[in-house]
């Protein structure tokens, strides 16, 4: 059995059935509607919209608290107390969390924590990738893990579509909010997340399904990319016609394995329903 331990926070959009074949503990994140807050994953996205829709509100979201950072560390040293966490972090720029981990951190030298500058399928794809490597390579220690995640992490290109440009508005996480006012002319924009803020960085018209394939085309073009897997994410409301076109393209790309994921409920707030979100890796320079 490994001697690495990983966490990450439920906003990197890995299932928590896949998280638990993958030895990732997840730690919640949390969604405000109306007076409730739950924990990230306690209802689903499908319904923390529907019940966004009856009070007439936009939900809010709030990072890790350092005692949510507590309760999991405490619960790994407990049972693994040879163990070193590793925590992969959510985009520091965007949230509390990793300096929650970090707080929590002072306290249990067992513990270090990397910053991937990357949210939900960004952040998910190194999680997953570093949980395998892990296991991959049981002899390797945390200096040689960390370092894993941060050249995968400088590696990875992460982009979506907004289904609803009204959350992100609210949520306040789109760094040149300015941009939003090409809306108006129904222009789609490309967000990316760039030094671990998101960006709104082009303008796509067209339908959904037209413009997630351009969305596609703009990222993965401009680089020479890994063509192992590509990963996508959806929020609640995108048609099935989008996401069979889109993979359809991905193969024609050549990209070998093609993943879909389904938001939370924090990246499903700042997101909004119909939106797409896509993640892959570029090669190493040699």
């Amino acid at each position: 059995m490994a001697h690495i331990v990983i966490t990450a926070e439920t906003g990197c959009d890995v299932p928590a059935a896949e998280a638990a074949e993958l030895g990732v503990v997840l730690v919640p994140m949390h969604v405000t509607v109306g007076s409730r807050t739950v924990d990230d994953g306690e209802i689903s996205p499908a319904e923390m919209l529907e019940q966004c829709r009856q009070l007439g509100v936009l939900p809010k979201t709030s990072g890790c608290t350092p005692h949510d950072f507590e309760v999991a560390f405490d619960r790994i040293h407990d049972e693994r107390p040879d163990a070193q966490i590793l925590h992969i972090a959510y985009s520091a720029v965007t949230t509390c969390s990793l300096e929650s981990a970090l707080a929590a951190a002072e306290t249990r030298d067992y513990v270090t924590a990397v910053d991937t500058r990357h949210v939900t399928i960004g952040q998910g794809l190194v999680v997953r990738e570093t949980a395998r490597w892990v296991r991959e390579h049981p002899e390797a220690g945390i200096d040689e893990a960390r370092a894993y995640v941060e050249d995968l992490s400088a590696r990875v290109r992460m982009a979506f579509l907004p289904g609803d440009l009204g959350y992100l508005r609210a949520g306040g996480r789109l760094s040149n909010a300015a941009f939003l006012g090409a809306t108006l002319l129904k222009i789609k924009p490309v967000v990316e997340l760039l030094e671990g803020r998101l960006v709104a960085t082009k303008k796509l018209r067209g339908s959904m399904a037209a413009a997630s394939v351009r969305l596609v085309d703009y990222l993965a073009l401009r680089e020479d990319f890994d063509p192992a897997r590509i990963v996508f994410v959806k929020s609640p409301g995108l048609p099935d016609q989008v996401r069979e076109l889109v993979s359809e393209h991905a193969r024609e790309l050549g990209f070998a394995e093609v993943e879909w994921y389904e938001t939370g409920d924090v990246i499903t707030s700042h997101c909004g329903p119909g939106a797409l979100g896509v993640a892959f890796a570029v090669r190493a320079r040699a």
